[in-house]
């Protein structure tokens, strides 16, 4: 079993006043380690459109001190990504972005959004390269995603983890299941999957949904973050039910699985070792989108508190470790 002790929150990005492109949420956080500090990227939203009501979702990062995450040293000075064409499956914003480097540049995964109109929006993965340390990204290709909808996964790819294990790139994915109707509004139901690639743009899909639900036949399972620790590939994966999920116990909550071969996992919830607060308001409510890494020899996992990030994200430490 995990035991983790929460730390503290790294920021609230409500309390940003100089970016007009930051004025509510930090989700999805995911991590690049340089020799003197930690960035964490997240995805991040400016105010809504007063025409439309709607947002629009952009990449940034921080930079924090490798010893206490909680030291803020810098932000971006704008995001990583300039939001997608007219028309592009990436129109309306990148979310979330998992990076990676590899043969001197860094790589980074994302799901990008379009607006729908039978039901609020659809997501694909694309990919882009950085040949300055992770400060800005160029798209690949002339704007399509390098993970496509298929007859399987007819809508929302998204949710990508990049790893590379055995000098092979493994790409941990979530795919729309279905929509279903809560009080008249959609909501999405999604599956965590996998698809392997030998030079990380063409890719093999595995076909088949990795984690058994346990909550309910839609429950909606989503961040599978993946990594090799103690002789064993270990999963951490938020999860929740499909309707009425908003701001109760039927919200988000941290899962766990663990693999000897990264196709065949078993899920024991009950061994991810953190859970929402018993006080507060940063993360009483519901705990979601764990990203777990290591650093000089320790295990971290940074996670979203309430309304899946809208008032930031948080660190904790492993403290204590028996599987």
């Amino acid at each position: 079993m995990f035991e983790w002790e929460k730390m503290g929150r790294v920021f609230n990005p409500t309390e940003i006043s100089d970016k007009d492109w930051l004025k509510e949420f930090a989700q999805a956080p995911a991590t690049l380690i340089f020799d003197d500090f930690l960035r964490i990227y997240f995805a991040c939203r400016p105010s809504r459109d007063e025409k439309t009501g709607q947002y629009v979702s952009y990449t940034a990062y921080v930079d924090v001190d490798k010893k206490n995450f909680l030291n803020i040293i810098r932000f971006a000075e704008k995001p990583v990504f300039d939001l997608g064409l007219p028309g592009t499956f990436d129109e309306f914003g990148t979310y979330p972005t998992s990076v990676l480097r590899h043969d001197g540049k860094v790589v980074a995964y994302f799901g990008g959004w379009t607006r729908m109109s039978s039901v609020p929006f659809t997501v694909g993965i694309g990919v882009a390269h950085s040949y300055d340390d992770g400060k800005t990204f160029e798209k690949l290709g002339k704007g399509g995603p390098v993970i496509p909808y298929t007859p399987d996964e007819p809508f929302i790819i998204s949710g990508p983890k990049i790893r590379r294990f055995n000098n092979k790139w493994y790409l941990f994915y979530i795919a729309g299941k279905k929509w279903v109707l809560d009080n008249g509004i959609p909501e999405p139901v999604y599956r965590i999957r996998l698809a392997t690639s030998d030079d990380g743009i063409n890719w093999t899909k595995m076909g088949k949904d990795l984690i058994e639900t346990r909550i309910e036949e839609n429950e909606a399972q989503a961040s599978p973050d993946v990594i090799y620790w103690n002789g064993k590939y270990h999963m951490f994966f938020c999860y929740r039910h499909s309707t009425n999920y908003r701001n109760n116990n039927r919200g988000y909550k941290i899962g766990y699985a663990h693999s000897d071969d990264l196709i065949n996992w078993t899920r024991n919830d009950n061994c991810a070792g953190i859970s929402v607060s018993s006080d507060g308001d940063f993360d009483n409510e519901s705990i979601a989108y764990p990203h777990v890494f290591e650093l000089d020899g320790n295990l971290h996992m940074l996670y979203l508190g309430n309304q899946v990030g809208r008032f930031g994200f948080g660190w904790a430490r492993l403290e204590n470790y028996n599987l």
